[in-house]
């Protein structure tokens, strides 16, 4: 009994004695830029990152520790971290508040994209471009693609991405480039292809772009990269912004080519967006955009009449439509909303819902009249006008318990709706769902991350009818791990790999599995050096597949057959940062090299009679490789500084390759049906280095702005030299229509073979005539040049707008 009490005694006193040796550490964290609070800031012991805890949703945090001298650490997300030495005493609550800085926007920018975890721009082992919401607001654009063509590397032809000259033209079908905003797929479900102006360029935090194959992560369609827009969710100050634009586009330089009728086509864009923190746990954003565009490609004349035997032996039976100028008006309106609400009783879990709508009015215009007095006319049957009706839901909840654990589940239904004549309607649905575990074991810098995907599309459409029925799904399921170990503070390496599943209707399931690795090394202060493997994995959508449908002389037709395509990435990269005069840059030099396994590519030519008498099809041209260099600059200084400079600048060299020009590909039924064996080299223009079709081997890009007080002057420069090689196809259509009374002679070869580039020019002057108040003068195109980055379609001419932006915060 004696031995039990004294036992109990001793507990007792070792427990007093234990707790007497403890201290509080409390205080608050606050931005010193906006003096907001911070919600969810970590305070972590600098000898033992698994010590620490977050601050609550109004900034406050408080920590116990043993009594003595401790270095924290305390960070936040684009914060620059600080480390602050205490003296904790037993039985005492020492106050200590710390007031956060703003990184610099270069060296110290901070990205998820690349691992799904935050990371600094410089350590990461991939190539990445990183724009920010000023050059996409400053730029007057309405849709985010704009401004998206002035990341170095990146050219956008027609609505489809292309990055380091990884695929060809596809009129934005089967896109290589995976489109995600906060990291879930923005791609229709049927097609791949991005719809640029349903992205809510009004609510950006930033937009991330990775250049090289990330399927590990993304999946299928990040055979060549990713765009990631990250939007933005309220501080605890609220915030509203109304910015309202109206312009014009110029008359082209050649008077010929004047379908206004005496009127100047126009155009009048509406952003406005308003966040803030409902009772200090509920985060709302809430936006939109209204926007009409006369645009500046007039309607095509009335087609020409053709006799009924001569229809019926062309195979040309149906009606081609006659258009005015209001049919090519463009109307849109769209509305998006986030919602976040963190639990105060339960520390780190937040759920929440965020959506989008968009309502247009517009068309797609396949090829224009001719290539001199109709270069701004669409041709009779190659002009579609479509409604368009887009919606997704995003359910998602989030739990971060502490210890470096987090659980992520996000979903998303994207709903498309197109109504677009000539029978080309469609319908279609994506499902998606994402769980993803991420632990950080600080003790040792190392970060595991994995997940589970899934994604079902469905589509109802006649003009995939040849699959059997309108009604088609397609199936995908996969799994990833990927892990990002630091070591020695100057190591960077990480791996990772993905296991996908996709099924299509009743074909044969496909699985493929998918591996990546990276390393990057500070070798010097401010020297970085990396190197990348990453492989791709990209499964053929449903309407590269199985579209069928016609329009005139113009047609797409099917290939059930495709198969899917894949690639291998290589890439070395050296990052330098430097600081000269107060300002902060980098230059980064990349030399990459990718190949390409049974690469699909958009071909024109004449495919079958009995649909139409010429037309695009997707078609495996077999191997391929892409090899280059690609070079940013990036420059920035203090904004806080009443004379300042931000820029952007970029050089992408590309060597783009057949590997298999002999190899027959396909055989078409052109020479009256007879039909000829079809490879790289027969159906090309230009075969000089076996070149790739629809391809810039040189790009320049640049973007500058100047900041005086209260005035800002900007300009942007693009360069593309000659596309070499096209379909020879085109100088067939152009025969057929030449010799044909039924026909408007379509000339698409000369107008390739006469220009070798073409320079874009465009400039912007601000001024902020108080915090809340200011006006722009842009003009995109200045030089109003004449330029086209596909055969048979022209570019915008020069637009002037006037740019009003009232923002209260």
């Amino acid at each position: 009994m004696l031995q039990r009490v004294l036992f109990s005694f001793l507990l007792l006193v070792s427990i007093f004695s234990f707790a007497q040796n403890k201290g509080t550490l409390k205080g608050v964290i606050k931005d010193k830029s906006t003096g907001e609070t911070l919600p969810g800031a970590t305070i972590q012991l600098l000898h033992n990152l698994s010590k620490g805890t977050a601050s609550d949703i109004e900034g406050n945090y408080t920590l116990e520790l043993d009594s003595g001298s401790h270095v924290v650490l305390f960070g936040f997300v684009g914060l620059k971290s600080d480390t602050v030495e205490v003296t904790i005493f037993p039985n005492q609550t020492t106050n200590h508040d710390v007031m956060l800085k703003p990184m610099a926007k270069m060296l110290e920018t901070i990205v998820v994209s690349s691992g799904k975890f935050e990371q600094k721009l410089e350590e990461l082992t991939v190539s990445m471009e990183v724009i920010k919401p000023d050059l996409i607001h400053n730029k007057n654009s309405t849709s985010i693609e704009s401004a998206l063509e002035q990341a170095p590397g990146l050219s956008i032809i027609d609505n489809d991405p292309q990055i380091r000259g990884g695929s060809g033209f596809t009129f934005g079908v089967g896109s290589r480039v995976a489109i995600v905003v906060d990291g879930i797929p923005l791609l229709s479900g049927d097609a791949g292809r991005p719809e640029w102006s349903y992205i809510p360029i009004e609510n950006i935090e930033q937009v991330e772009i990775i250049k090289g194959a990330s399927s590990v992560l993304y999946g299928s369609s990040a055979l060549n990269g990713v765009i990631n827009v990250r939007t933005a969710y309220p501080r605890s100050k609220p915030k509203t912004i109304i910015n309202y634009s109206l312009g014009q586009y110029s008359i082209p330089d050649k008077p010929a080519q004047s379908w206004y009728n005496g009127s100047i086509p126009g155009f009048t864009n509406l952003n406005f967006l308003h966040s803030r923190v409902v009772k200090n746990n509920l985060d709302l954003v809430i936006g939109g955009n209204l926007n009409a565009d006369q645009g500046y490609i007039g309607p095509p004349p009335p087609a020409k009449y053709i006799p009924s035997d001569v229809k019926n032996a062309l195979k040309v039976t149906d009606t081609i439509p006659t258009f005015t100028n209001d049919d090519m008006m463009k109307l849109r309106g769209r509305v998006n909303f986030n919602l976040r609400y963190r639990f105060k009783k339960i520390v780190g879990l937040n759920a929440g819902i965020n959506g989008n709508f968009m309502a247009s009015k517009g068309n797609m215009v396949l090829a224009w009249m001719d290539d001199s007095t109709g270069i701004y006319r669409g041709y009779p049957g190659a002009v579609f006008m479509q409604n368009q009706t887009l919606f997704n839901v995003d359910p998602f909840i989030k739990y971060n318990p502490g210890k470096g654990v987090s659980h992520s589940l996000v979903t998303r239904i994207f709903h498309s709706d197109n109504y677009i004549s000539n029978n080309q309607s469609n319908r279609g649905t994506m499902y998606y769902g994402e769980y993803q575990l991420q632990r950080d074991f600080k003790n040792i810098d190392l970060v595991f991350t994995g997940g589970l995907v899934g994604n079902i599309s469905s589509s109802f459409a006649k003009l995939y009818a040849s699959s059997g029925t309108p009604n088609n799904k397609i199936v995908n399921a996969s799994g990833f791990i990927q892990l990002d170990k630091k070591m020695w503070d100057v190591l960077n390496v990480s791996g990772g790999v993905r296991y996908e599943y996709f099924k299509m209707n009743n074909l044969q399931s496909v699985v493929a599995p998918i591996f990546r690795a990276g390393a990057s090394l500070q070798v010097l202060k401010g020297t970085w050096v990396r190197a990348s493997y990453g492989q791709g994995y990209r499964y053929p959508t449903i309407t590269e597949r199985y579209i069928t449908t016609k329009a005139g002389i113009f047609g797409v037709f099917p290939n059930p057959d495709l198969q899917p395509e894949q690639s291998k990435s290589f890439e070395m990269g050296l990052k330098q940062g430097f600081r000269l005069f107060g300002v902060k840059g980098f230059l980064d030099v990349a030399g990459f090299y990718q190949k390409y396994k049974n690469t699909i590519e958009y071909l024109f030519g004449a495919w079958d009679p009995e649909i139409a008498i010429i037309g695009f099809k997707f078609v495996n041209t077999g191997d391929s490789r892409v090899r280059g260099i690609d070079c940013s600059l990036g420059l920035t200084s203090d904004e806080a500084k009443k004379i300042g400079i931000q820029a952007m600048i970029g050089y992408t060299y590309i060597e783009p390759v057949s590997l298999t020009p002999d190899s027959v590909y396909a055989r078409d039924k052109s020479l009256g049906g007879i039909g000829q064996d079809l490879s790289y080299k027969s159906a090309s223009m230009d075969t000089t280095d076996n070149i790739l079709k629809y391809r810039f081997k040189h790009m320049f890009k640049a973007d500058a702005e100047l900041k005086i007080y209260g005035f800002t002057v900007g300009f942007s420069y693009r360069y593309y030299s000659r596309m070499q090689n096209i379909d020879r196809a085109f100088e067939s259509l152009e025969v057929l229509t030449s010799e044909s009374p039924y026909f408007y002679p379509i000339k698409a070869t000369r107008y390739w073979k006469m220009h070798h580039g073409f320079e874009i020019l465009d400039l912007r002057i601000g001024c902020k005539l108080s915090p809340s108040h200011k006006v722009s003068f842009i003009v995109n195109n200045l030089l109003n040049a004449a330029y086209s980055l596909r055969p048979m379609k022209i570019e915008a001419p020069r637009t002037v707008s006037l740019q009003y932006v009232y923002t209260i915060n």
